[in-house]
């Protein structure tokens, strides 16, 4: 076989001659022994065009060959695709539309919410609510102590002022100050209260992006379509939607059974630990643990993809947890640097860190694993290679236990995760990977100063199936390699929880770090993958209370799934209140594929009107049929 690995390296050459008398050994006659000899040398030239049409001849063989024997362990890798028979609409049924009981007067009440009557009195609601500004900010102060606090007095005092009805007939709840709960009591005490949550404020504009906006982003702006500003996707819409709902309810005369709670956290965008934390044990304190029938809190929305419109409550949210990365080095002038500073230092590391992602793997519980199986069974433009994938995976996790199908997961690669995130790109591919974001960063105070302290922050969210650990052991290893490269100690996870990442130099923290060293720490902000809420369409359940009032509202060609969220919101504090959570925000435009998460948190962030007013629909219905359901 020839050497391919450069054309200079040619064959060794054979010749048979006939033996002479001199040369002929004891053998039967006739017979010659091939014998070595050196030819004539031939021209350079035409040495190099016979190792090239060598070369040739040789990839003309061998590619096909490696082409079937790719293929061939291609097949032992993902084994019998094409056998797969696969009833994935018995993995995705889906609930008939679910309305409530005929009621000629509540009726009546709920088709006034389709008039361009209750549209401008809506925007004029939801436009007031964005006017008042409520940031909140990371490093606020204690509640009552920060002045910044005081924001949300306006708010509440707006609230009261537009819905007159729920702060005379229900009763309400101040929680830390500034957090506000409603109780709307219910006839039959022993059904579970259904609990609507939203929050009060939003995140800060940075008043250098202010020019960047369309319409200021504290006007309220209504061209017509959409309310613009901050605050109107995130998530005052949700909050006034769920108000107008429970105020047009009180006006229509409608006594429910079931308790109705509405709870309003005021720091959601700061992690919640003054209004949600505070909320969530004061109704435990009255109510006890698993005491609620149905959280719905803001969160996921509908999907356009392969060509089927998919509802996707969220039904589980990944973990969390936040790790500081800080150098300590000796620092001098900057005339006689050291060859690597600790800003480079920290540079190699997060260098090192960003070159490797966490693997992407789909556990079976997360609920994009559903949807998939959604896809294959409703969508008409289903990948076919997902399809297949997802018929393999089927089969496999049949046949074998789930601990096993992990295993297997953990030591292979997860091909149909890999493509799904392949087919769907970054949006995909983080609901089945850990995230890593290198977000903060601080270092050196003057261009003639050696900096003796730099740090980072870095965000994780954890994928379902791992823990935050897996992200502490990683960045151990690779921070240990960094450290003795450059002669500094390690300290790992060695002190306690950091509660900020500040960079204020009179933190107490400085006083405990010790010289030529690197310090990897965590956040005390750290949360483990949230337990994954039920998500039977058709046990009767609040799923298919939930999914019934979807596709009711918006069409049976909807497709009702489960869905997970990347990012965190309040219902971290409720876990302990119902297994049956769900992050979802119910209105949606048909007729706009511009308005939603995409617009938040960032310049020009805006609601469609028409999903707003779709929004108070859902709820109006949603409140109904749970308090018409059997059960809890």
């Amino acid at each position: 076989m020839p050497n391919l690995g450069g054309v200079n390296c040619l064959p060794i050459v054979f010749q048979t001659r006939k033996a002479t008398s001199s040369s002929t050994l004891n053998m039967e006659k006739g017979t010659s022994l091939p014998v070595a000899y050196t030819p004539t040398p031939a021209p350079a030239s035409t040495t190099r065009c016979k190792s090239l049409k060598t070369v040739v001849k040789a990839l003309a063989l061998g590619l096909p060959l490696y082409a079937l024997y790719a293929w061939h362990t291609n097949q032992a890798i993902i084994p019998s695709l094409s056998r797969a028979n696969v009833n994935f609409a018995s993995q995705c049924e889906q609930p008939p539309p679910l309305k409530p009981s005929q009621n000629e007067k509540l009726d009546k009440a709920y088709d006034f919410l389709s008039t361009e009557a209750f549209l401008n009195a809506s925007v004029a609601r939801l436009s007031g609510a964005v006017r008042v500004k409520s940031e909140s900010f990371d490093d606020l102060g204690a509640v009552g102590e920060d002045p910044r606090w005081d924001v949300f007095y306006d708010f509440a005092s707006y609230l009261k002022k537009t819905f007159p009805l729920i702060h005379s007939k229900l009763q309400v709840d101040k929680v830390n100050t500034h957090g506000l709960l409603y109780t709307w009591e219910g006839s039959n005490k022993d059904l579970k209260p259904t609990l609507l949550m939203a929050h009060q404020d939003t995140v800060p504009v940075p008043p250098e992006t202010i020019p960047a906006w369309t319409y200021p982003p504290w006007s309220g702006e209504y061209d017509g379509k959409y309310i613009w500003g901050r605050g109107a996707g995130d998530c005052k819409n949700q909050l006034i939607a769920i108000m107008e709902t429970v105020e047009l309810l009180l006006e229509a005369g409608w006594e429910p059974k079931r308790t109705i709670l509405l709870s309003f956290g005021f720091d959601e965008e700061c992690s919640g630990r003054q209004g949600a934390a505070h909320l969530s044990k004061f109704i435990e304190e009255r109510y006890g643990k698993d005491s609620l029938a149905v959280i719905v809190d803001e969160g996921a929305g509908f999907e356009k993809t392969w060509g089927t419109l998919f509802a996707k409550p969220g039904t589980a949210e990944k973990g969390y947890t936040d790790v500081y990365i800080t150098v300590r080095m000796p620092g001098g002038h900057s005339s006689i640097p050291s060859d690597h500073t600790s800003i480079g230092v920290l540079s190699e590391l997060i260098t090192r860190i960003e070159a490797e992602q966490y693997r992407t793997h789909l556990e079976e519980e997360n609920p994009y694993f559903t949807q998939l199986q959604c896809g294959a069974a409703h969508s008409p433009q289903f990948s076919h290679k997902l399809k297949k994938l997802l018929a393999h995976r089927k089969r496999h996790s049949s046949s074998s236990s789930s601990s096993s199908s992990s295993a297997e997961t953990c030591k292979t690669k997860d091909y149909l995760a890999l493509e799904a995130a392949r087919e769907g790109g970054p949006a995909i591919k983080y609901l089945m990977q850990t995230s890593q974001a290198v977000d903060v960063i601080s270092g050196g105070i003057k261009t003639n100063a050696l900096p003796e302290r730099v740090r980072a922050t870095i965000n994780h969210r954890i994928n379902i199936g791992e823990t935050p650990q897996v992200v502490y052991d990683r960045l151990t290893n690779l921070a240990a390699h960094v450290a003795k490269r450059h002669g500094l100690s390690l300290h790992a996870f060695d002190s306690p929880p950091s509660s900020s990442s500040s960079f204020d130099s009179s933190s107490t923290d400085l006083e405990v770090e010790p010289p030529n060293s690197l310090i990897l720490s965590k956040s005390s902000h750290e949360l483990l993958v949230a337990p994954i809420t039920p998500s039977s369409p058709t046990s009767g359940g609040p799923f298919a209370v939930l999914a019934g009032t979807t596709r009711a509202l918006y069409g049976e060609q909807v497709i009702v799934t489960p869905g997970i969220m990347t990012g965190n919101t309040d219902t971290r504090y409720y876990w302990d209140l119902t297994r049956h959570i769900f992050r979802w925000g119910p209105g949606y435009d048909p007729s706009d594929d511009d308005a939603g998460l995409g617009n938040i948190h960032t310049v020009n962030e805006r609601v469609s009107v028409r999903a707003h007013v779709n929004g108070v629909k859902w709820f109006w219905m949603f409140l109904r049929n749970m308090d018409e359901v059997k059960g809890e």
